[in-house]
């Protein structure tokens, strides 16, 4: 059953559906890092062709599409969906998710809403999120609950905000290493996120 809340009209121009859907290998990558016991949301599942597959190895898929036409192909294909896929028209960034939810797959390789994605996922105490959207290449899985840290103690580094923006902190220079060129320090108040709230 395909169930649908309110959603808005999709826009052409908009870089968040220009990017889908992915390749074999992208997919692969994600099926490999869920467990058979995961409930997933699948943000962004476009015509379900990555919810029916990881509906074949996890507990439950919650298949989220804003754009009715494009998830009833996913629905009206001629196979039946797996009992345990979930389809539902709805705008992931305001729809009620269920509670149940242990990892969230948001591939979007130009996405704009990072962090409400995960703000709404950790608000459930999701814990893991699996995503190409932070640095636009690859898929890597986020530890959603994990504490962070302000970037200004990092002294040098690749760093991840909770914004959902990327980077490089420039520092002394002795301090980089093939091991702290390797670490990722996820952060909070990147110069992104303290530009965008100085505007408002």
């Amino acid at each position: 059953m395909l169930h649908s809340e309110n959603t808005q009209p999709i826009s052409d121009g908009d870089w968040e559906y220009q990017w889908a859907p992915y390749d074999l290998p992208t997919y692969q990558t994600v099926l490999k890092q869920l467990l058979p016991d995961d409930i997933v949301l699948d943000i962004g599942a476009g015509d379900l062709r990555l919810a029916r597959q990881m509906a074949e190895t996890v507990c439950k898929v919650y298949g989220v599409e804003i754009n009715p036409a494009i998830l009833n192909q996913g629905v009206d294909q001629s196979e039946s969906l797996p009992g345990n896929l979930i389809p539902i028209c709805a705008d992931a960034r305001v729809m009620d998710i269920p509670s149940e939810v242990t990892v969230g797959v948001l591939l979007m390789r130009h996405c704009a809403h990072f962090k409400v994605y995960a703000d709404r996922l950790k608000e459930i105490k999701c814990p893991r999120l699996i995503t190409n959207a932070r640095w636009r290449m690859g898929v890597e899985t986020i530890d959603l609950l994990a504490p962070r840290i302000k970037l200004e103690i990092v002294k040098i580094g690749w760093y991840a905000c909770w914004c959902g923006a990327v980077g490089f902190k420039n520092g002394p220079v002795e301090l980089l290493t093939p091991e702290t060129d390797a670490i990722i320090n996820e952060v909070i108040e990147c110069p992104d996120c303290l530009h965008h709230k100085s505007k408002n």
